[in-house]
């Protein structure tokens, strides 16, 4: 599955132990395997060796070991997994020019997604990429109002103009029901690239008031100036941020085993 521009990305996938809502959760089994491992796999089938899990916590760093993936101790006072990648790969020595940043809860990230994240990087005037997804005509103004669902407004030239919790465009004199049948509204998928170069400034900036006022890391980087592509993805993963994620992942895998790593 290696491409030219894949072979140019480094991996790092942070990992952390102490979630509030879900301590330990990149050991919790999903099938056969630790979720962990659900995500090295993947992420190593499209950029093979150049892939390393980012922790604070020995007991990842054992499990990751123990599975024969490549693994180095961090900081535990990272507030961002951005802030995490960079020191990783600092410690590492990382030459290659992009970094990709896999979250160690995502166990069913799309590989073709990550090639297409990857393959952003051939235009020369981008600085960062993530992923989004188009969501269905049929989706209820309930969920695109959620806050949790963090919304993103593409430009013409698919890069990103604005994120946010709040449902935007906001489509005037149309019922609310009827918002997502009147334009595609675009769900944020949170897996990001960086130039390396770039990836060592984003450290130094101070938060930004969008940053701020929405709680999103990325509204750093657009107030600053980055351009920051965006790839499309139709596959809806399963990130495991709470245990009733973790069944609902366990569900999905046993109604559809092909998706095992």
């Amino acid at each position: 599955m290696f491409s030219s521009i894949s072979n140019q990305c480094f991996a790092v996938i942070p990992a952390r132990y102490a979630s509030t809502r879900f301590p330990g959760k990149p050991l919790a089994m999903l099938g056969t395997r630790p979720v962990i491992e659900h995500v090295w796999r993947r992420v190593s089938k499209v950029f093979g060796d150049n892939v390393a899990v980012a922790t604070d916590d020995i007991r990842i760093a054992d499990c990751v070991t123990g599975f024969g993936g490549r693994v180095v101790m961090t900081s535990i006072d990272h507030h961002s997994g951005t802030d995490r990648c960079r020191e990783a790969v600092e410690l590492l020595g990382v030459t290659q020019n992009v970094i990709v940043n896999i979250q160690g809860d995502e166990p069913f990230v799309d590989t073709g997604s990550l090639m297409a994240l990857a393959g952003c990087f051939e235009r020369e005037d981008v600085d960062i990429a993530t992923l989004a997804r188009p969501l269905p005509a049929s989706t209820p103004y309930e969920t695109i109002a959620d806050p949790a669902l963090v919304k993103v407004v593409i430009s013409q030239v698919n890069t990103a103009m604005y994120f946010s919790r709040w449902p935007i465009p906001f489509c005037r004199g149309i019922e609310q029901n009827s918002w997502t049948k009147a334009t595609t509204y675009y769900g944020h998928v949170g897996v990001y690239a960086y130039r390396h170069d770039v990836l060592r400034r984003l450290a130094s900036l101070p938060q930004s008031p969008l940053e701020r006022a929405e709680s999103l890391e990325q509204l750093r980087w657009l107030q600053n100036g980055y351009t920051i592509a965006v790839a499309y993805t139709n596959t809806n993963t399963i990130g495991i941020d709470t245990p009733e994620d973790l069944e609902a992942a366990r569900l999905f895998l046993e109604q559809n085993p092909e998706t095992d790593a």
